[in-house]
């Protein structure tokens, strides 16, 4: 038995030096990964060289020397610290008071011992089974179970992703402290240390190590064991067996000690109820369902606790009130909650199916252009209902899916989600990046799909509500409108009444004359009123005909400039195809805006030039300006005014009568520096081109 001894003894002194090699090899190589474990990379580092230390003393002096017990101490402490700078990887180590207190006593159990292992070997004193033998190893008891305490404290507390990067180490404190655990209880309980548990205690040190190394590797964080659903009811299976095997086992174990006369019919009806139960699971289809799905729900764990995640879906969408956040707002937050995103763009389709910019939460530095996505492109996700991991893309871009370049190059962009209602796009969302940055798997893109088209019945569901309203305020509108029509009717036939009594009663014919003339050109003007206000709000343009636009834009400005100063800078004669009230009343609305938002001697410019077969008339001032945002989605809005109260109808009305006449309004305007309102009008002759192609191709349709 000798050499058995002493072969065992060689073993164990080599499993020693494998783990210390593990650990100082790990510890070194920890030293070039600077990006993993944040603040608790040196701590790490500083746990693992002491374990090594550890382990070298246990396998070369022996794992109950004094030494091995002192550098045992000395690791206890460093995973200690170690622990603690786990906690602040998500921000917790400033408020984790009630943990503290453990934490300083473990570190006092820890000194007790080395004080004590001290203390025996300057008095040169043996530890033997004893007092002294049992109150050190109930220390290390405390201290395997005051780890394991804050382990679990560290790792339930964390939030998600933080999860993932915390498991590593804190797998591999717990595999230290559970083995302590055992190797401890079982030298309490049997007076005296486990030479089999000793020797294997240095090689502990391999798998820390590989843990570590595990979790400092690039993609740690995707790193999952998934078995497939075969494997998993297989071993399943394999447990149940063995589970019936062993309480086959002690079942005759314990008949057999009892020494029974009914042991005999005890085993034939334990063996009965086992055959029951198998025949019963094997011929119900139900039983065998509710096995399986319970198999399920507790053996594969999702990404995702969907029953809190829909309740705080619901919560977020469902905020009213003025404290609630704007309603699109609250669409991107539900859904960059669930996928853990700090961030996000609302985009909805404008009229030609192009995505805008409609809100931005908690991103404001996005550079987003007018239009956002093309409807070619935005028509891929569409049909598709793809949602895109844009670092995927990025890395391995698909023909058949083509991302905008804003989006491609902001590198915080991390998910484009469509909202799909009746598979038309409603919008989509872009995520940010979160924190701890991950690849999106199956799990994500049926979550994010499914909320998707949840949100996409609500914005559908809130346009259709905007729709009502706004025709419900165009009807209010047209009311009132309709008494304006009414008082100024009677105005008019009033001042009427008057020149006529004016014409037969007056005795000067000086003062009848001038009378006379002043009445009818106020009569003139009223008619004229009502003219316009009776297509109000419509946009339509009637008679429309060969105008000099250069000679408008003069009429204009020299009514306007004795009031501001007005300058019309170039006046390009141009003919249009146009109406001449109605591109006067354009340029009134914009001349007078850009007036409003001047300062009192801010110049407005006006001119009038030739742009290929266009006619452009710009106007342009240098006051407030306007935001991207409040161009795109509020000042071509009906009755959405920024004066006190305006009806905010002129900019949409001058936008629809320009629309009327064949042409277009842009703007661009930037805060602080100014606006420039451009009316683009086909010219005469270029008018009448495309109205004889029309005619050719609407008498063509016909004849066929």
């Amino acid at each position: 038995m000798g050499w058995l001894a002493a072969a065992w003894s060689g073993i164990g002194a080599a499993l020693w030096s494998a783990g210390a090699i593990a650990c100082l090899l790990v510890a070194v190589w920890l030293q070039s990964r600077r990006h993993r474990f944040g603040a608790a990379r040196p701590a790490l580092i500083g746990a693992l060289a002491a374990s090594g230390g550890w382990a070298l003393a246990g396998g070369w002096l022996g794992s109950e020397s004094i030494s091995a017990s002192l550098l045992e101490s000395l690791r206890n402490l460093a995973w200690i610290f170690a622990l603690y700078r786990l906690f602040a990887i998500d921000g917790r180590h400033a408020s984790m008071r009630p943990v503290r207190p453990l934490l300083a006593a473990l570190a006092f159990v820890d000194f007790l011992q080395i004080a004590s292992r001290g203390l025996l070997a300057i008095y040169d004193v043996e530890l033997a089974p004893g007092t002294g033998f049992y109150a050190l190893a109930s220390l290390r008891l405390l201290v395997a179970i005051g780890g394991l305490v804050l382990v679990h404290n560290l790792f339930g507390g964390a939030a998600q992703q933080a999860r993932l990067i915390i498991r590593w180490p804190a797998a591999a404190i717990c595999l230290i402290w559970i083995f302590d655990l055992n190797h401890y209880a079982i030298a309490y309980l049997s007076g005296g240390t486990p030479e089999m548990i000793s020797a294997l205690r240095g090689l502990l040190g391999v798998p820390i190590a590989g843990l570590l190394m595990l979790g400092a590797g690039d993609g740690s964080e995707t790193l999952r064991f998934r078995p497939s659903r075969a494997v998993t009811f297989q071993s399943a299976s394999l447990l149940l067996i063995g589970v019936y095997l062993v309480l086959m086992v002690a079942a005759a174990q314990w008949l057999s000690f009892a020494g029974s006369d009914f042991s005999a019919l005890l085993q034939i009806a334990f063996v009965s109820l086992v055959a029951l139960g198998a025949l019963a699971i094997t011929m119900s289809a139900r039983l065998r369902g509710w096995l399986r799905v319970t198999m399920i729900k507790h053996l594969f764990q999702h990404r995702y606790d969907y029953r809190a995640e829909w309740l705080r879906f619901t919560q977020t969408i469902g905020q009213p009130g003025p404290d609630g956040a704007p309603f699109n707002e609250r669409v991107i937050r539900a859904l960059a909650d669930i996928a853990d995103s700090s961030a996000g763009l609302l985009l909805v389709p404008n009229e030609e199916r192009h995505l805008e910019l409609a809100a931005r939460w908690q991103w404001p530095m996005a550079e987003v252009p007018a239009t956002a996505m093309s409807a070619a492109q935005a028509n891929m996700f569409e049909q598709s209902a793809y949602v895109a991991d844009l670092d995927l893309l990025r890395a391995n871009p698909r023909p058949d899916l083509i991302l905008p370049e804003w989006l491609q190059a902001d590198q915080k962009a991390w998910a484009c989600v469509p909202l799909l209602h009746f598979d038309r796009l409603a919008g989509m969302v872009v995520l940010a990046r979160p924190a701890l940055a991950r690849r999106l798997d199956w799990e994500d893109f049926d979550m994010l799909r499914l909320v998707g088209r949840q949100l996409a019945s609500y914005l559908a569901e809130a346009e259709s509500h905007a729709a009502l309203a706004e025709a419900g305020r165009f009807d209010e509108f047209h009311r009132r409108i309709a008494f304006v029509m009414h008082d100024i009717k009677n105005l008019s036939s009033q001042l009427g009444l008057l020149a006529r009594n004016a014409e037969l009663h007056a005795d000067n014919p000086e003062f009848r004359t001038d009378m006379l003339v002043t009445l009818r050109n106020s009569t003139d003007k009223l008619n004229g009123l009502v003219t316009r206000l009776s297509r109000y709000g419509s946009g339509t343009v009637d008679m429309l005909s060969p105008v000099r636009a250069d000679l408008v834009a003069k009429g204009v400005v020299n009514q306007l400039r004795s009031v501001h100063p007005v300058t019309l800078v170039d006046d390009t004669e141009c003919e249009v195809f146009a109406n001449p009230d109605s591109l006067e009343q354009v340029l009134l609305h914009l001349v007078q805006n850009a007036i409003d938002a001047s300062a009192k001697d801010s110049p407005v410019f006006v001119s009038v030039s030739l742009s290929g077969t266009n006619c452009l008339i710009e106007v342009v001032d240098s006051g407030e300006g306007m935001d991207a945002e409040f161009v795109r989605g509020r000042l071509f809005k009906p009755f959405d005014s920024t004066k006190p109260g305006g009806f905010g109808i002129g900019a949409y009305e001058a936008r629809e009568l320009v629309r009327g006449m064949r042409g277009r309004l842009e703007v661009a305007s930037r805060i602080d520096l100014g606006t420039r309102f451009a009316v683009i009008l086909p010219l005469a002759e270029a008018a009448a081109i495309l109205e004889t192609i029309n005619e050719a191709g609407k008498s063509g349709a016909r004849a066929a």
